[in-house]
């Protein structure tokens, strides 16, 4: 039975004693008998290994609280001394209901939680299999960070290397491999890039959210793409082959004669490709007839006789 040290009668203080009066007169015991100071005295090097260990524990506040409920065998052990006044007239035969007027909800939590534990005994293993309260796994919360790619990106797919920063986690470089044909605000998950998990438990995930960037020909809607084109006045009437830019490669588009200004061709397939069923979406293709600025006077006179063609032609007709 190891017999029961009263720290704070060692360090001099009173049981409410607050932590700035502990740790004074601690500093004040520790410079009267410090070995140096009082060399071959066998009593005070014991003093001063005692004042040390009373500090250790009192001036630890997790170390104090149970001391205060077990006495100097806090760190756990059958041999153990209370402290005094502590009454041992309790009915375990009743069992132990915690509650908050207890006097011994405390007592009993750090007795057969920590103070005995590695230990084996009977009674240990009823309460600790009735008033235990293990901590359950809890896995990291996912988060999320936008993604911002080209049309280009999410058509093709592409591998980036990221910086990332989630909380609780030193940052790091991730290698995303972003597969093709990825929409606006499609998720790309990276599995346990997330919070870390509680308790052990297993760590969140990290879903990227694909952003689209502004592209400066194309302008998406679903699975169709559209843009626009620029012509003359000439190749509007006469009509005309145009090159147009897709998502692809270029291809050439016949604008038919007579095409008007805002006028929508389409070119079947050569959208984005459906992500649920086979095929492609259209590209459709807006007309703008560029009006030139005359700069000649030949250019003058063939506009000239143009607009006399032209009024004569509408007297025709009335």
């Amino acid at each position: 039975m190891v017999k029961y040290k009263d720290y704070y009668e060692i360090l001099g203080v009173s049981r409410s004693a607050t932590e700035k009066e502990i740790k004074i007169a601690f500093r004040k015991l520790a410079r009267k008998y410090h070995p140096d100071a009082n060399k071959n005295n066998k009593d005070a090097e014991e003093k001063f290994k005692e004042i040390n260990e009373a500090y250790e524990v009192l001036g630890d506040s997790d170390k104090r609280r149970k001391y205060d409920t077990l006495g100097n065998n806090f760190r756990g052990g059958s041999d153990f001394t209370p402290p005094p006044g502590f009454d041992f007239n309790f009915d375990f035969s009743k069992g132990f209901t915690q509650t908050q007027d207890s006097p011994f909800s405390d007592f009993f939590e750090i007795l057969f939680g920590e103070a005995l534990k590695g230990r084996s005994s009977p009674f240990q293993e009823t309460f600790t299999q009735t008033h235990a309260r293990p901590q359950t796994k809890r896995r990291g919360e996912d988060q999320s960070i936008d993604l911002h790619l080209s049309l280009e990106e999410t058509y093709r797919g592409t591998t980036r290397k990221i910086d990332i920063n989630v909380p609780e986690r030193e940052s790091k470089r991730l290698e995303v491999k972003i597969p093709p044909n990825v929409r606006e605000n499609s998720k790309i998950r990276m599995a346990g890039e997330g919070l870390p998990g509680r308790n052990g438990g297993a760590a969140g995930d990290l879903y990227m959210i694909v952003k689209l960037k502004s592209h400066p020909f194309f302008k998406v809607e679903g699975d169709d793409i559209n843009s626009e084109i620029s012509i003359t006045p000439a190749e509007a009437v006469l009509g005309s082959e145009i090159e147009i830019p897709t998502i692809d490669t270029p291809v050439k588009m016949i604008v038919p004669p007579g095409t008007q200004n805002d006028k929508v061709l389409r070119l079947r397939g050569k959208g984005l490709p459906h992500q649920k069923r086979e095929g492609r979406g259209d590209h459709f293709v807006k007309v703008k007839i560029n009006i030139p600025t005359i700069t000649t006077d030949e250019e003058k006179r063939l506009y000239q006789e143009l607009a006399k063609l032209q009024k004569k032609k509408n007297n025709s007709t009335k």
